[in-house]
C-alpha cells in the first residue's frame, strides 16, 4: 500500500498528461511558455482571484509575497508553530522575525482568538496556515488585520481546493499561496507553486519578482529572485486539473468515511474536527493518537504506511528557537507528540480504507494492553 498513490492517479490520466508534455516539447517554450498563462488563467477562475501568479513553488510563493509587501528586517509576522519549516523561513529569509500563536487543539490551525494580544508595533502582517486542508479562521483573522492595518497571507499549500463560508482557499485575504508538491491535493511532477490576490498593484509586482524584478526585459524595477514555475510543470497541472474537482469530491468523501469508520470502532483517539462553515480535503488525514511509535510500529508491521506531520513544532526548532520561551504554544507542543497522518489520496479504495481501519484497531488495542 502506498501512502499517497501517484501511480494510479498517472494511469488515469495518462492520456492527457503525455500529450501535454509532448506539446511542449514540441513547442520547446520550457520557461514562460503558453501552458503558464494557460495554467494562471484556469486557476484564478476556480479560485475566483483575480490574479493567479505561477511560481517555483509555495516556498517561493511565500517567500515573493512577503517580498510585494516590503517586509523588512526588524518587521514581525504573525504565523503558527504547527507547520512545516518553510513557513517560518521565509519569514526569516525576508528578514523579519517570526511570531508564533499557538494553534486550535481540535484543528491544529493557528488559534485566530490569541493573535490581537500578538500584535505589537513591529507588526506587518499574518501568515495563518490552512493545515491538513482545512482553512483557517479567515474571517476572524482577516478582521484583527483590518483592525490593525496587517496585510494577510493564507499559507494554503495543503488546502487548495477547500471551501471557507462559500468561497475557495487562495481567495480569501491579501494573498493565498499554495504549493503543487506532487503530495498535494493538486500537484505536478517536480516543485511548483502560485500566489493568488485581486490587488491588481501587488499582482504585478509578485510578476516582476518572480523574473529577478523585471518589468521589461532587462529593466529591473526592484529586487527580485528566479521564481519562475516551468513550462512542462504548469502543463502537468493543466492535464491534472482535468478530474481534479472529482478528486477533491472523492477526498471529501473519504474523510468523511475516514470518521465514519473510526467512530464506528470506538477508536481510542482524537480526531480533527472540521468546522461547520468549511470542508477539508484532506492533504493529509491525520489524526492524534497516544503513544504514537508503538501504534506507528504496529502499522507498519501491519503493511500500512504512516508519516507524522509534523513531529516538532518550529519553536522548539534548532534554526527558530532563539529567543522563543519553549515552554509556549503547548497546544502546538502536545499535538506534535500525537499527530499521525494515514494513507489518503482519491485514488484510495474503500477496501484499503477498510484495512486501514483495522490495523489501526488492532494497533490501538495493542498499545492500550501493552
Amino acid at each position: 500500500m502506498q501512502f499517497i498513490d501517484l501511480k494510479s492517479q498517472y494511469a488515469a490520466l495518462k492520456a492527457g498528461i503525455d500529450a501535454r508534455i509532448q506539446r511542449v516539447l514540441d513547442h520547446g517554450q520550457y520557461i514562460m511558455g503558453p501552458e503558464v498563462a494557460e495554467m494562471e488563467a484556469a486557476l484564478a477562475r476556480l479560485t475566483g482571484a483575480k490574479h493567479c501568479i505561477a511560481v517555483a513553488s509555495g516556498t517561493e510563493a511565500l517567500l515573493i509575497a512577503l517580498m510585494a509587501l516590503d517586509i523588512r528586517p526588524g518587521d514581525e509576522v504573525i504565523t503558527t508553530p504547527f507547520t512545516f519549516a518553510a513557513t517560518a523561513e521565509m519569514i526569516v529569509l525576508a528578514g523579519a522575525k517570526p511570531v508564533f500563536v499557538d494553534i486550535e487543539p481540535d484543528t491544529c490551525n493557528i488559534d485566530a482568538r490569541l493573535i490581537e494580544a500578538a500584535i505589537t508595533p513591529r507588526t506587518r502582517a499574518i501568515m495563518p496556515v490552512s493545515l491538513y486542508g482545512q482553512v483557517a479562521d479567515m474571517a476572524e483573522i482577516n478582521a484583527v488585520a483590518d483592525a490593525h492595518g496587517l496585510a494577510v497571507i493564507e499559507d494554503a499549500a495543503q488546502s487548495f481546493g477547500a471551501s471557507y463560508q462559500g468561497r475557495k482557499s487562495c481567495n480569501l485575504s491579501t494573498f493565498g499561496a499554495t504549493s503543487f508538491f506532487p503530495s498535494k491535493p493538486l500537484g505536478c511532477y517536480g516543485d511548483g507553486g502560485a500566489l493568488f490576490t485581486s490587488d491588481d498593484r501587488l499582482a504585478q509586482v509578485c510578476r516582476e519578482i518572480r523574473v529577478h524584478g523585471q518589468s521589461g526585459r532587462y529593466h529591473h524595477t526592484r529586487l527580485g529572485v528566479g521564481g519562475r514555475m516551468d513550462t512542462l510543470q504548469c502543463a502537468i497541472v493543466l492535464a491534472k486539473l482535468e478530474r481534479f474537482e472529482w478528486e477533491i469530491q472523492r477526498r471529501l468523501a473519504l474523510g468523511d468515511r475516514y470518521a465514519r469508520l473510526i467512530d464506528q470502532r470506538g477508536l481510542p483517539l482524537q480526531r480533527l474536527a472540521v468546522r461547520a462553515d468549511r470542508d477539508c480535503v484532506w492533504a493529509q488525514y491525520t489524526v492524534l493518537v497516544d503513544e504514537r511509535p508503538r501504534v506507528q510500529q504496529a502499522l507498519q508491521a501491519a503493511g500500512i504506511p504512516t508519516a507524522v506531520h509534523y513531529p516538532k513544532p518550529l519553536h522548539h526548532q534548532p534554526a527558530y528557537a532563539a529567543g522563543q520561551d519553549p515552554a509556549s504554544c503547548p497546544h502546538s507542543v502536545r499535538a506534535a507528540q500525537r499527530v499521525l497522518s494515514l494513507p489518503m489520496s482519491a485514488d484510495l479504495s474503500e477496501a484499503d480504507q477498510d484495512r486501514i481501519v483495522d490495523a489501526l484497531a488492532a494497533a490501538l488495542t495493542s498499545s492500550a494492553t501493552a
